[in-house]
């Protein structure tokens, strides 16, 4: 038994952003049946529709900043079910608002809202982790606490499982505490030096020097070459009930994007997927 593959498109974003055609078309050759948006880039949703269907794949969700969905959510919520997704997904959030922010508590009641207007919409607001949602909330990280207080029918997970064995617990493991709450989950592979004490996502917004210094001794690895279990990972995937499977790397430092992507879905068919 095995679920259907997606890739996450920021994986490919100047790719995606130079050629949207041709790289979906590129992503179907690969044998990915789906796709996670992660913006439209300069393109419309009616074009991304269109590229889609072209190229024949299912557009099952999409990142979109918190700030982009409070400024405006009927907007956002209109344009990304007109492509066809089932999924909105909160893929980072400021410090500020992160466990141990100043704004953590205000944000928690926001994201139910954000969540109940998605449910109306006939849509799924899922959050996104990375490595800073595991700080501790009295005796709980803040994550749990984050999905003990929104009701699982307003907020759903996506588990990004590299940031899961980043912080040191078992991916497969924590993915089972969420059974029938994880739909979508993120198969991220990476390799990682002992004493590393970077920031491995690379400070988003920092000069090119600064995010070199701060990745060395991290890099994201096509799936399977990597760290991770992969296989008891995909085997959590099919005890959670989990939906889709969407392959993920934030950088390919050592090979183009789409050849890290091939790799990815050769190594997942390889096991069966």
């Amino acid at each position: 038994m095995s679920l259907p593959v997606a890739l996450q498109l920021y994986s490919v974003r100047d790719e995606f952003a130079a050629d949207l055609r041709g790289t979906l078309q590129q992503v179907k050759e690969m044998g990915y049946v789906g796709v996670e948006l992660a913006g439209f880039g300069n393109y419309s949703p009616m074009e991304v529709k269109n590229a889609l269907t072209e190229a024949d794949l299912h557009c099952i969700s999409a990142h979109v900043p918190y700030d982009v969905i409070a400024a405006d959510p009927a907007k956002v919520l209109a344009d990304y079910k007109s492509v066809g997704c089932a999924y909105i997904v909160i893929p980072w959030l400021d410090m500020e608002r992160a466990p141990g922010g100043e704004d953590f508590e205000g944000m928690i009641p926001e994201i139910e809202a954000m969540g109940k207007q998605a449910k109306e919409s006939g849509l799924t607001l899922l959050y996104h982790n990375h490595d800073f949602e595991f700080r501790k909330i009295g005796d709980k990280y803040g994550l749990d606490v984050l999905y003990e207080r929104v009701p699982a029918d307003l907020l759903q997970t996506q588990i990004d499982t590299c940031w899961i064995k980043f912080v040191g617990i078992d991916p497969a493991d924590y993915l089972r505490k969420y059974k029938n709450r994880a739909p979508l989950v993120h198969i991220k592979d990476f390799t990682m030096g002992e004493n590393f004490t970077g920031v491995p996502y690379g400070l988003i917004g920092a000069d090119t020097e600064t995010k070199k210094e701060a990745m060395s001794g991290f890099t994201f690895k096509a799936v399977g070459s990597g760290i991770q279990d992969v296989p008891a990972i995909l085997q959590a995937s099919l005890d959670v009930a989990a939906q889709w499977v969407i392959v993920e790397f934030d950088a390919s430092p050592e090979r183009p994007p789409l050849e890290t992507a091939r790799m990815s879905r050769d190594y997942l068919r390889k096991l069966g997927w």
